[in-house]
């Protein structure tokens, strides 16, 4: 009787342990989240699962171009690509980015601006977003979604306080098939 009582203990303490660290890895390091909408197409598609490394910003800084999850005002959680860092000036002009007047290139919408009729991304200056300032404010991030014409992002909901991100994501691996790690330029 003592040996099954022994044998018994010792699967429920194995048990305790991996359920322990299961919640411990899922809330401090890993998570996974479900893309809901297509405001990344075409890099991230409706009902993509994710990978999201929460401790990514633990131990670095953003980085432009990055793509992030955060908590949204409306109590849900985005999916958006890092545009604009703390001080960056922001403008869109004739479907071009530029980040303190620097030009950049984003390879990322090449396939989307193709097959616009128009441009992809309207021209704006950062002031005259929701943002109402000419820099990103310090510990906050301007994002935007890749799909630009139909993405909620900093120009409608101004920018994201560093408090409100979860992590960095970029490791799609669901629907297996299309099982992949998202580049960032």
């Amino acid at each position: 009787m003592t040996k099954k009582k022994n044998e018994l203990w010792e699967w429920t303490k194995a048990l305790l342990i991996a359920v322990a660290l299961a919640a411990v890895i899922r809330y401090f390091l890993f998570a996974p989240i479900v893309v809901d909408g297509l405001s990344m197409m075409p890099t991230l598609k409706d009902q993509d699962r994710m990978i999201v490394n929460k401790l990514s910003y633990e131990i670095g800084e953003p980085k432009r171009f990055d793509i992030i999850v955060f908590h949204a005002p409306e109590k849900k959680d985005y999916i958006k690509r890092v545009i604009g860092l703390p001080g960056d000036t922001i403008e869109y002009k004739d479907d071009t980015l530029y980040v303190n007047g620097k030009a950049y290139e984003e390879p990322y919408l090449d396939k989307y601006k193709k097959q616009a009729e128009g441009p992809l991304t309207y021209s704006f200056k950062l002031e005259e977003t929701a943002v109402g300032r000419k820099t990103v404010p310090e510990g906050e991030l301007f994002v935007m979604g890749d799909n630009r014409r139909f993405s909620k992002d900093s120009r409608h909901i101004g920018t994201i306080p560093m408090s409100k991100v979860i992590g960095k994501t970029n490791m799609v691996y669901w629907p297996v098939k299309d099982a992949h790690i998202v580049k960032v330029k």
